[in-house]
C-alpha cells in the first residue's frame, strides 16, 4: 500500500487478494481519472474485459510511469494498492534506476504485464491522494465530517467560518 493514498474502505484490498488467490497473477488497483490527471500517476493499457472475470477485472498489457500527456495509454491510473506475486522480485532485480536514481515499481509492473502476469481491478472506491496539498486537505475534512464524534463540530465550525 502506498502511504500517500487513503482509500474509503478496505474493499479494494479484499478484492485484490481474492483475485490473486484465484489467478496467482499480481493484481493492482486502478481508477479512471480525467485526462488532465493521468500524467501524475502510473498509467495502464488494458485488454478488453471478457469472460467470467467480471467487468471490473482487466488484463494489463502495458504500464507507463507518469507519461507525458501525449504518451498516455488510457484514462486508467494505478492507485496505491497492490497484491504482488513473488515473481515481482525477479523483475525488481532486473530493472535499472530511473533518471533520478530511483528504482520504480512501475518498471517491474511493466515487466509483469509483458509476461501476462498482471491484472487490475478498476475501482470506484473513494480515494484521496494525500501527496498533494489539496488531496490532504480533502482527506482530512471529508473523513472528519463523516465521523460521529467530531464531524458535527467540524460542520458547525465550517458553517460559522464561511457564513460571512
Amino acid at each position: 500500500m502506498l502511504p500517500d493514498e487513503i482509500m474509503g474502505d478496505s474493499s479494494l484490498m479484499k478484492s485484490l487478494i481474492a483475485v490473486y488467490e484465484r489467478t496467482s497473477s499480481s493484481s493492482i488497483g486502478l481508477k479512471k481519472v480525467p485526462a488532465s490527471e493521468v500524467s501524475n500517476y502510473g498509467n495502464v493499457k488494458v485488454a478488453d474485459s471478457t469472460g467470467d472475470t467480471g467487468a471490473n477485472i482487466v488484463e494489463i498489457l502495458q504500464v507507463v510511469e507518469k507519461p507525458k500527456p501525449s504518451e498516455t495509454v488510457s484514462d486508467l491510473v494505478i492507485i496505491g494498492r497492490y497484491v504482488l506475486s513473488p515473481r515481482v522480485f525477479d523483475h525488481l532485480e532486473a530493472i535499472k534506476p530511473s533518471a533520478n536514481g530511483e528504482f520504480q515499481l512501475t518498471d517491474a509492473l511493466a515487466l509483469l504485464a509483458r509476461d501476462n502476469q498482471l491484472v487490475g481491478i478498476v475501482s470506484e472506491i473513494t480515494r484521496y491522494d494525500t501527496g498533494t496539498p489539496m488531496g490532504l486537505l480533502r482527506a482530512v475534512i471529508e473523513t472528519t465530517l463523516s465521523r460521529k464524534d467530531i464531524g458535527p463540530q467540524l460542520q458547525t465550525w465550517l458553517e460559522n467560518k464561511f457564513r460571512n
